[in-house]
This record gives C-alpha cells, structure tokens and sequence, in this order.
C-alpha cells in the first residue's frame, strides 16, 4: 500500500500529541505532595493535591481529552479522504494554537478569555469538519 502525503492535520496531530505529553508531565510533577506510597498506588482512595496549580493542570487535561478524540479523527479522516488542507488544516493550527493558549490560562487561573480560547479551539473542530463533510 502506497504511504499517504504527509498532510498538514497529520502534522499538527503530531505536536498535539508533544502538548498531550507536556500536559500529562506538568500535572504529574506538580502533584508531588500525594507522595510515592499513593502515586504508585492503585489509587482506590481519591485525593488531590494541595497544589492549586496541580489541580488545575488536571482539569485542563481532563477538559482536552474531551475534545481529543474528535480532532484525531477529524485529522485522519480529512487525510485519508484527501480532503486535507484549506480550511481543515486553519482549523487543525486553531485548535492546536487555542488547546496551547487554553491550559496556559487555565493554569494561571483566567476565567473569562479562557472560555473564549477554549471556543476557539472548538471553531477550529467545526471548521475541519465543515471541510470534511462538504
């Protein structure tokens, strides 16, 4: 089977999973004060960290697994129907770009502008399947 053209979206899939990667990381290691006997535990027993920072890191991850599987297969759809590029590939950068600016506001704790960010990343999902479906 022929290899399919490295496509835009493929490409920004690509630094979403670095962000994915540097979310799971920054939320781990400010989550610390659980100690070792309860981080290599089954976790049966639900805590949180004392950290403010670490919590919000954790939401902030939560809230892009709501939306990530939706925009890994809008990306591989838009490739695999060779629909990629335009207006998909603008969205795919948005919602990458929105995704970055999102867990930076979240972690800082700014209310407002992070729900407008968070609506554009969700502009960026509806443009690419805007593209896909047309």
């Amino acid at each position: 089977m022929p290899a399919l053209a490295l496509s835009t979206e493929i490409t920004v899939l690509g630094w979403s999973v670095v962000l994915l990667l540097v979310q799971i990381a920054l939320q781990a290691g400010t989550s610390a004060d659980l100690g070792p006997a309860y981080l290599f535990s089954p976790r049966d027993e639900l805590r949180e960290p004392r950290s403010l920072i670490s919590r919000r890191l954790k939401r902030a991850l939560d809230n892009l697994l709501e939306t990530y599987p939706a925009f890994i297969a809008l990306a591989l759809a838009l490739t695999v129907t060779g629909k990629a590029g335009g207006i998909a590939a603008t969205g795919a950068w948005l919602y990458l770009g929105a995704r970055v600016v999102f867990v930076i506001l979240y972690a800082a704790g700014i209310p407002v502008i992070r729900t407008f960010v968070w609506a554009l990343s969700i502009v960026g999902l509806v443009m690419m399947l805007t593209r896909l479906m047309t």
